[in-house]
């Protein structure tokens, strides 16, 4: 596919779609802070310098390495666009569950997640305009779109504080309550995100599918770039296998259905970016499900050995 029809693709919804994505990302953002709770912070006092350092890498580290990937690899700019917000993106709650599964430290886990997207509501709209900006191409993309970056920042960061917010109120004032709405908000964000996915691969269908080796190809590339990211942070902050784990998943995971609800909302829908955001959402979810798989394969024979 020519990269400059890739470039220029805008996935337009109306509306209604606009409102819909608006909804999606206010409800996957209340789930998150229903689930927030004193204790998960826990760590901070435990081991500060393991809290500090996996939320420095996870804010920082991730996009500055996704900089230098995108130095080497040259994407079209709308794909490089779309690496960017992924990046600087939280990470998601799926990484609690993959750390679980492979007997990490979901401890660590879950207090890297909740701190990641307690801060989001700031530091993804500015991350996301400050490394964009930094390279050529995808300064050239936003200056093309018209993109404003303190309406950008300020949108953003209302679309993302105001629910985070009102979960954390609900969550520290009514946990009961908070505990049985909690599911049902973050299965219709998941809904009404999915639905829009769905909507946009039919819709643009013709058009990304030439690409969509291009788009994979990219994707597992950043994707296993993030792991090993996160596994490196590991070893260099702890020995704990279970912390590294933890750790390899916190960063290799990210919230790409927020990447994407902001690039549908605030960024006019970039066609390439969008669709890296989507593919990145359905990659990461098989290389953590292999990844889960290695470590219990690993453990088993780790454990064999010893028995013998």
């Amino acid at each position: 596919m020519d990269t400059e029809t890739l470039d220029s693709l805008r996935i337009v919804l109306d509306p209604l779609g606009q409102a819909g994505v608006v909804i999606a990302l206010m409800l996957v953002m209340f789930g998150v802070a229903l689930g927030l709770r004193v204790k998960d912070f826990r760590i901070l006092a435990a081991q500060p310098s393991l809290y500090i350092g996996g939320v420095f890498a996870q804010v920082l580290v991730l996009p500055l390495v996704t900089f230098g990937l995108i130095h080497v690899i040259s994407p079209p700019p709308s794909i490089a666009l779309g690496m960017i917000v992924v990046a600087c993106c939280p990470g998601g709650s799926v990484s609690n569950l993959l750390t679980y599964l492979s007997r990490g430290d979901v401890a660590v886990s879950v207090a890297l997640t909740a701190t990641s997207s307690m801060l989001a509501a700031f530091l993804t709209p500015v991350s996301t305009l400050f490394w964009a900006q930094a390279y050529a191409p995808t300064a050239k993309l936003l200056a093309s779109l018209e993109v404003s970056p303190l309406l950008f920042i300020g949108q953003t960061t209302l679309l993302l504080a105001i629910p985070l917010a009102a979960g954390m109120i609900v969550a520290a004032r009514a946990p009961d309550v908070a505990m049985r709405i909690r599911k049902r908000t973050t299965l219709t964000g998941a809904a009404v995100l999915g639905g829009t996915i769905i909507y946009g691969i039919v819709y643009f269908y013709p058009i990304l599918w030439p690409a969509v080796g291009l788009l994979a190809s990219v994707t597992i590339i950043h994707n296993t770039v993030a792991f090993a990211t996160g596994a490196t942070i590991g070893w260099v902050l702890s020995r704990q296998s279970a912390v590294r784990r933890a750790l390899t998943f916190e960063i290799g995971i990210q919230n790409s259905g927020l990447a994407l609800i902001i690039l549908l909302a605030q960024l006019k829908g970039v066609g390439g970016a969008a669709a890296i955001a989507a593919v990145w959402g359905v990659w990461h979810l098989i290389a953590g499900g292999l990844l889960v798989i290695g470590y219990t394969v690993f453990d088993r024979k780790r454990l064999a050995i010893v028995i013998e």
